[in-house]
């Protein structure tokens, strides 16, 4: 008999849903078959049931933040069991265990991540029973019988295993020391927060925080430009008055002047340029990129996008949602054909069909066996959906994966760009530019929206002659760096390659995928969020006084530095390909985590935090108030309690009872005392600095009792 270990329920429930079975508390009994003649035994984790000991499990020193304990260095690592989740870890266990069980298939998703996940549980279960591993990369039954008819040996992916646990116990001790160095520090200077710290975080804070300060320097500097409407032979259009490549002028007057000698003037054509491009259809999405995608135009996370493609992957409609790669298998490319078949029947889609290519099997932009690492691109399975059928969000994600593949096997899109340089009185110089689409192709499939600010020219050829119709002087400012999106972001962490000096090692990032993996970069921005580091406001990322303080502490040292995840992410690739020791890698490791530390120290003496709002960066809420009694629910008597970022009833999680209380209203904290007051007496004390847009006013806050909410009382003059 086997036991078959999946990484969730959900994913436990659909790989055994292709075999007669019937369902135990935390786990699934496969009855005999023809692929497991003796039956076996489905069971799963939920997430990460164990988790690495915190400090104080290896030296009860180690609980409290002190500098004199810096830096922790474990001489072992340990896992422990989660305590919520030490029910579902007994039940795997038992079953491991069992006499009748022989064999071990180690079914977690087929990454870095799944394969840690599970071979930690059956480590820590003392269990040494032979193991094979099921690698699949979609949940489609046709997917899963195949895989269980050909699993690994366990020895083939053993080296993903030590890079996992390596990656896990190396970002550990440092985020441990450098967490609780910059913390402790920190709070010497008057900030009584916690400065969370990271291999991944603090690079990708870094960026962020560098694009902050390059908006936050930038001094607009206006501009003038000459714009005159040209009519060549009965033909009108536009140019722009421009001289050695530059069409903006500094000084007011001069515009006005070329403006005044061009009136009226004759004008003539003296060149006109015409360059072809060509647009190949899109690469097929790995997540990154899918998640960029539907940042711009959806304005959904990172985290959201994965989220809604994980459960795609759940019902077996697409591929598996993790992928780096953008290309498929000559197999994959196979079973191309008919998906397509069965999307053309779907009332979304049938209008792009027949497509120009039938197949793009020998296609190598699509279709290249080198480039497909762990998992081929995203895309949807035979297991074809009707889009019609799926949620808003999740036929969003569907319909941007299905055009993705139908794009692949369209034409070229064709446009000439065109460039017509007008001579005025034969002296002045005007560029007008201008496209032309000549073949649509993919974008019929995938409407582009236009970024270049190309117009409709009419045909016009050199030495045509005509007159300006009208000239006028348009004036406009110099535009401050951009703020990133979180789609953006995720493409910024992408390639932080380019913001090296050092070849050699943009070339490590080129090869790692940047900062952070495929898996991990939503988590990461998600984290920076929760951290309070970062704001997303209108899909814009803006760095918090929280984040400059922590970039500014940390300086140039390499804990903020792409550099330092360059040389890691090289390192862990070559212990993943078996080529690199993963006990010399904890070795360098440990030494960094003590000069970490030893640079926050000596970088701390010469601090200088002028300009942030130091005073504001104190945690809200500490453990020991979490959870604490405020005062009487005004929706249904409960009792209200702090949950942290707002006072909640704690009557929620049985009645659905709605009402809250945020710590900040309008730009301004509100306290406890406060709070207490207005449940208890239905008024607060007076509150001044509330903000609302430019104004600032001072109020009271009531408790309306006909209305059922809170509003404003201004007090009388």
């Amino acid at each position: 008999m086997k036991v078959i270990i999946a990484e969730k329920p959900d994913q436990g429930a659909t790989l055994a849903s292709i075999f007669q079975t019937k369902k135990h508390q935390g786990y699934i009994e496969i009855f005999p078959n023809e692929l497991f003649p003796k039956g076996a035994y489905m069971t799963w984790a939920v997430g990460h049931l164990l988790q690495l000991a915190p400090p104080e499990r290896y030296r009860p020193e180690w609980k409290q933040w002190k500098l004199e304990t810096l830096p922790i260095i474990p001489d072992r690592f340990q896992y422990e069991v989660e305590k919520a989740k030490a029910k579902q870890f007994q039940i795997v266990k038992e079953l491991l265990r069992k006499p009748e069980v022989t064999e071990i298939i180690h079914a977690g998703d087929a990454g870095r991540e799944g394969e840690l996940i599970v071979r930690n549980i059956i480590h820590m279960c003392g269990v040494k029973k032979p193991m094979k591993r099921l690698w699949i990369s979609s949940l489609t039954p046709k997917a899963i019988e195949a895989g269980f008819r050909a699993l690994l040996e366990e020895k083939a992916t053993r080296p993903l295993y030590e890079e996992a646990y390596a990656r896990a116990c190396a970002d550990w001790l440092v985020g441990m020391n450098a967490s609780r160095i910059y913390s402790i520090l920190l709070k010497q200077k008057g900030m009584n927060d916690v400065f969370s710290a990271g291999r991944v975080q603090t690079p990708t804070l870094a960026l962020i925080v560098k694009r902050e300060k390059e908006i936050e320097r930038f001094q607009p500097e206006p501009f003038w430009e000459v714009i005159a409407t040209f009519d060549i032979g009965g033909k009108r259009y536009e140019g722009k008055w421009v001289k050695d490549d530059e069409s903006r002028v500094s000084d007011p007057e001069l515009a006005k002047k070329i403006a005044a000698f061009c009136e009226q003037k004759q004008a003539e054509v003296s060149e006109v340029k015409t360059e072809r491009k060509v647009f190949q259809p899109p690469l097929l999405f790995n997540l990154s990129s899918l998640q960029a995608t539907a940042n711009k135009l959806y304005q959904f996370s990172p985290k959201k996008t994965l989220d809604i493609l994980q459960k795609l992957y759940q019902k077996g409609i697409v591929s598996y949602p993790r992928s780096d790669s953008n290309y498929v298998t000559k197999g994959e490319a196979e079973t191309f054909p008919e998906i397509l078949q069965k999307l053309s029947q779907f009332a979304e889609y049938q209008s792009f069909f027949p497509l120009p290519n039938a197949t793009i099997l020998h296609n190598k932009r699509y279709v290249n066996e080198k480039k497909v690492t762990d998992h081929y691109a995203i895309i949807p399975t035979e297991q074809v959906t009707d889009p019609a059928k799926l949620s808003a969000e999740e036929r969003n994600i569907y319909d941007l994966v299905v055009k993705r593949l139908l794009a692949a096997h369209h034409e070229d899109a064709i446009f000439d760009y065109t460039t017509v340089t007008t001579l005025v009185d034969g002296r002045a110089t005007f560029i007008s530019k201008g496209k032309q689409q000549i073949q649509e192709g993919w974008r019929k499939i995938i409407v582009q929206r236009d970024e270049d600010d190309a117009a409709i020219l009419p045909p016009l050829a050199e030495g045509e002659h005509g007159h300006v119709v009208n000239v006028h002087v348009k004036e406009g400012k110099t535009q401050p760096p951009k703020r990133y999106t979180e789609g953006q972001l995720i493409t910024l962490m992408k390639t932080a390659g380019k913001f090296l000096e050092n070849e050699e090692l943009e070339k490590v990032l080129a090869k790692t995928e940047g900062l952070g993996t495929e898996a991990t970069r939503a988590g990461i921005i998600t984290m920076l969020k929760e951290r309070k580091y970062i704001e997303v406001k209108k899909n814009q990322v803006y760095a918090t006084d929280k984040a400059k303080v922590l970039i500014e502490a940390i300086g140039d040292k390499i804990l903020a530095s792409p550099e330092m995840t360059a040389k890691w992410e090289q390192r862990l690739s070559e212990i993943g390909e078996g080529k690199a020791s993963a006990s010399v890698f904890m070795e360098q490791v440990k030494k960094l985590s003590a000069k970490i530390v030893a640079d926050a120290l000596e970088m701390s003496k010469d601090w200088n935090f002028s300009g942030l709002d130091t005073a504001s960066i104190q945690r809200t809420t500490s453990k020991a108030t979490l959870g604490k009694p405020v005062g009487t629910c005004k929706y249904c008597g409960g009792t209200m309690i702090d949950k942290g970022e707002f006072y909640g009833c704690a009557n929620y999680g049985k009645t659905k009872c709605t009402f809250t209380i945020s710590k900040t209203i309008l730009g301004k904290k509100i306290s406890q005392t406060n709070v207490k007051k207005l449940l208890q007496h239905g008024k607060t004390d007076l509150i001044k600095g509330f903000k609302k847009g430019e104004k600032t006013f001072d109020a009271y806050l009531v408790w309306d009792d006909n209305e059922k909410k809170i509003t404003f009382s201004f007090p009388k003059n």
